[in-house]
């Protein structure tokens, strides 16, 4: 128990500027102290003692404003930076080394069942106000831009950006862990895209009406 909670500690300090002591990581930081408060009520949700398991769940939530479901399944060195907001379902599935920022969800659609939730490989970034809804399956080392709404399956070491979320591939580089600023938006390229097109449909409406405006004035006879 105590080596996980130093590996959760130097978690934090790996990956947070701010983190200045560990006496300060553990007694002030809300995602720490709710993913301690998670592997309590994830315990007592294995063993049947269900009632047990929400109890420490939902005193969680009003204590950090992060709720984290006991039947989650999270790997290690799982970090919520900040956290307020943050929403992890019941089937929902963790890989090691995931960041996650506030206002993320991890939920369900309401249309599925059993498997409702997402499943997150390993070394996963989730920006801030982020979705991932239903059961989809989020590769390794995929990086999710702050205010996506990710619906679809995402390969590994992949970018998504925008609503619905769409995929950035990179050349293989990984993008930086905590760099949710210079990633490309694909919604905005296909923008682009579109008004290039325009602005030459336009060239060309306007070239083909001087031809036409060319051939009337030659086909006028001159007046006598």
């Amino acid at each position: 128990m105590f080596d996980r909670l130093r590996e959760d500690i130097a978690c934090v300090r790996a990956r947070d500027p701010a983190a200045a002591t560990p006496a300060e990581i553990l007694l002030l930081y809300p995602g720490l102290r709710a993913i301690r408060a998670y592997r309590r009520a994830h315990w007592f949700h294995t063993r049947g003692m269900m009632f047990c398991a929400r109890w420490i769940s939902q005193r969680a939530v009003r204590r950090t404003g992060i709720e984290i479901h006991p039947g989650a399944t999270i790997g290690r060195r799982f970090f919520i930076d900040h956290g307020t907001g943050v929403v992890i379902g019941e089937t929902a599935e963790i890989g090691d080394d995931v960041t996650i920022y506030q206002g993320v969800t991890l939920g369900g659609t309401g249309k599925d069942v059993g498997k409702r939730h997402p499943t997150l490989g390993s070394g996963v970034m989730v920006g801030a106000g982020a979705k991932v809804l239903g059961p989809v399956n989020i590769g390794d080392n995929v990086k999710i831009a702050a205010g996506s709404v990710v619906l679809k399956d995402i390969p590994a070491n992949a970018t998504a950006v925008g609503i619905p979320a769409r995929v950035v591939r990179l050349d293989g580089i990984r993008v930086d862990d905590l760099d949710q600023i210079h990633i490309p938006d694909p919604v905005w390229q296909e923008i682009e895209r579109l008004q290039n097109r325009v602005r030459q449909m336009e060239e060309l409406l306007t070239i083909h009406a001087q031809e036409i405006s060319e051939e009337g004035s030659q086909n006028v006879d001159p007046i006598i």
